[in-house]
């Protein structure tokens, strides 16, 4: 008998392709959230088998093997050992790569050992021509006791009779093999471990004893198995080597590989991209290639966003009659809204980019090469590709570390990522470089300001670094740092796979950090478009005192405004942290363009602008001129000297501002504990080093 609709769990080691087959299996019809208490992300998806029976597919981290490594693989154990759980699966579908069928079986004769009913699909069939090989299915289906489905994901063959297979698996034994292999370790060990549950499969109990967490078995029940650590090391080395011993035997019976008839060229490739020299150069200009796109690809469609975002709050504020909700709706909602959507371009575009890398096996091949340089900063190689991305943005970066499957090395690449200095940086360091950075050549070759933002560069990234290596030393968290990485086949990218990446990745931004984002965007109009009494005494007040002067309406209107804002709240509270930032060299002007600036670090010039009563924004050489006049009341000497302008940059090279990475690091993590450390941390930083710096200099 079969059930109208059945639970499927997906499960594979990474690389097998078990993305591609969840993504033809269920195609648009997936939904991505999160297993309760774990920041590792689950997809679902609904899929119809036969006319008559659908399936919920969920497809379960990858894992090497049942024993888990890292709190992403810990998901596969934690699902199986659910029996009442509502993802508990009726039938379990592992799926194995064709070239690599020997490793794969690993975790296949695992999961089959605890006796729910599975099946093996072997992916990337097309490629076995390719690769001189050959398998006696029928012989492999006796042997493993179980059906077995030659498949290819990429070009939809074999699908329709994985669905029939998986439609029927009632049909099916549950098969387990673990007391040959437990007799063959130590036959007495294990007959004294079952006689500790009858009820529950020999298997289990093992698994309870190895991992402590499969059964509702006190300590004690356990403690004479559980005490015996050198015992129970070498019994699980012993499983594994018995299982493989299994493995060999089932393979040599049916399964050929002849490289005579192989036309492979992945060996050649690979001594180019992972050689020890060479192999850098050519990712560094992979690298350079990606992000040039990312600059000239997001360039058009981010202005125009931005654009059309400020058209339209300015249309509004034509036809809206003047008071709050105009105001709410034009200042507020809709530069926030903006502030959101203006970084679609950039995510879009990264994630497409790495994703084609990812889909081609390059990918892995640059996690192998950078591995070992990460590795003595507390990180793996799989560092290596956010803390790159964030010198075009923070945030695409800090979701890319979701390709970490240690919990521990991910958590601290998204914490120090925001060092690396991005593209929101650079409208602050040009002007303050220009101010306080005489334009000159040095060495006749290399232009100083030129230098100085490389400096910055560096630093920040140097910063990230430093960061890494303290954090891998004081967080406490258990996590076990296995670093295997498959080396999959060169592919042409599957266009599919590619975009449906890219569209959860956008969608997980826009509608998760997007609400954050908005309703901070409104918080910060209200702070600053209101205040005590005194605030709305300003328009008269201003205008009374201006009455003998000959001012235009704008310079009346820009007086008002600067007046208005040093009123408002945010303006009371930069008159209030003026003490506070006072030791960096800054006066309460600077406080509130910090404070601005949380919002996004680019804001902190157009703040300044807004301040000293600039009319033309966009004009460089006017906020210029008008920062490098700007005097210092108590020493009558320039605002932005160059101890101040040093203080300003080297505070904006440490300091967290900017609430969009903020959101996007509370929802990689789940929790707003490590955005709020991520904030005082990097604020205590930049004030410290800011403070240093201008008392040295000054």
């Amino acid at each position: 008998m079969t059930k109208d609709s059945i639970q499927i769990s997906l499960i594979g080691n990474p690389n097998t392709g078990k993305t591609s087959l969840f993504n033809r299996l269920t195609g648009l019809n997936q939904k991505v959230g999160n297993y309760p208490g774990i920041t590792v992300d689950k997809k679902q998806g609904n899929c119809k088998l036969t006319s008559g029976v659908k399936a919920v597919v969920t497809d379960l981290p990858g894992t090497y093997s049942i024993n888990p490594t890292s709190l992403d693989e810990s998901i596969v154990l934690k699902v199986l050992k659910d029996t009442e759980g509502k993802n508990f699966p009726d039938v379990i579908l592992v799926v194995a790569d064709v070239e690599n069928l020997k490793r794969n079986l690993l975790l296949f004769t695992q999961i089959q050992d605890l006796g729910i009913p599975t099946v093996l699909a072997i992916n990337m069939v097309d490629e076995m021509e390719k690769k001189g090989i050959s398998i006696d299915i029928n012989r492999l289906e006796k042997e493993l006791q179980t059906k077995v489905v030659l498949i290819s994901a990429k070009k939809n063959k074999g699908i329709s009779e994985l669905k029939e297979v998986l439609a029927n698996y009632s049909s099916l034994n549950s098969v387990s093999n673990f007391t040959t292999v437990a007799n063959k370790i130590d036959t007495d060990y294990f007959s004294e471990l079952q006689k500790i549950n009858t009820s529950s499969s020999l298997y289990e109990l093992w698994l309870s004893v190895t991992q402590k967490t499969f059964l509702e078995n006190s300590k004690e029940d356990l403690s004479s198995f559980l005490d015996d650590v050198t015992k129970l090391n070498k019994y699980q080395q012993k499983e594994t080597i018995y299982r493989y011993q299994r493995i060999n035997e089932i393979l040599k019976k049916t399964y050929v590989l002849d490289r005579a008839k192989a036309k492979d060229v992945r060996s050649r490739l690979d001594r180019i991209f992972t050689h020890k020299f060479f192999g850098y150069f050519i990712f560094f200009g992979i690298l350079l290639l990606i992000f040039q796109s990312i600059f000239d690809w997001a360039t058009v469609p981010m202005d125009f966003i931005d654009g059309a975002f400020g058209s339209f709050s300015e249309l509004l504020k034509e036809k809206l009659p003047e008071g709050m909700l105009s105001s709410l709706i034009t200042d507020g909602v809709i530069p926030g809204i903006g502030g959101v959507v203006i970084f679609i371009p950039q995510i879009t575009i990264l994630f497409f980019l790495i994703a084609v890398l990812e889909e081609s096996g390059y990918m892995s091949r640059v996690v192998f090469l950078m591995d070992k340089i990460m590795r003595r900063f507390g990180l793996s190689g799989k560092s290596v590709i956010p803390l790159i991305s964030g010198t075009a943005c923070a945030i695409p970066a800090i979701m890319a570390t979701r390709t970490i499957t240690s919990w521990k090395e991910r958590l601290i690449t998204i914490l120090v990522t925001p060092f690396t200095t991005c593209s929101a940086r650079l409208p602050v360091y040009a002007i303050l470089i220009a101010i306080i950075i005489p334009n000159k050549k040095v060495l006749g070759v290399f232009n100083l300001q030129g230098l100085t933002l490389l400096g910055l560069y560096a630093l920040g990234f140097g910063a990230a670094l430093i960061a890494a290596f303290i954090l891998h030393k004081i967080l406490k968290i258990k996590s076990k740092s296995l670093f295997v990485i498959e080396m999959p086949d060169y592919k042409i990218p599957s266009i599919k796979n590619v975009l449906l990446s890219v569209i959860e990745k956008t969608k997980s931004f826009v509608f998760e950090a997007g609400k954050i984002i908005l309703a901070i965007s409104i918080i910060l109009w209200f702070l600053a478009t209101h205040g005590p009494s005194s605030y709305y005494e300003v328009e008269e007040q201003i205008k009374s005192e201006m009455s003998s002067q000959n001012l235009t309406s704008e310079e009346l209107d820009q007086k008002i405004a600067s007046k208005k804002l040093e009123k408002s709240f945010i303006g009371i509270a930069g008159k209030t942290i003026e003490p506070i930032v006072k030791p960096m060299g800054y006066d309460w002007k600077l406080g509130i363009g910090l404070i601005a600036s949380f919002a996004a670090r680019e804001v902190f010039i157009g703040t300044l602008a807004t301040i000293y009563s600039i009319e033309g924004v966009e004009d460089e050489g006017t906020i210029k001129e008008r920062m490098q006049a700007e005097v210092n009341p108590d020493t009558g000497e320039k605002r932005f000297d160059f101890a101040t302008g040093m203080s300003l940059l080297i505070f904006y090279v440490f300091a967290m501002q900017c609430m969009a990475t903020l959101a996007i690091v509370k929802r990689e993590t789940k929790s707003w504990k490590w955005p709020i450390v991520q904030l005082v941390a990097m604020g205590v930083i930049a004030y410290s080093s800011a403070t240093v710096i201008y008392q040295f200099l000054s």
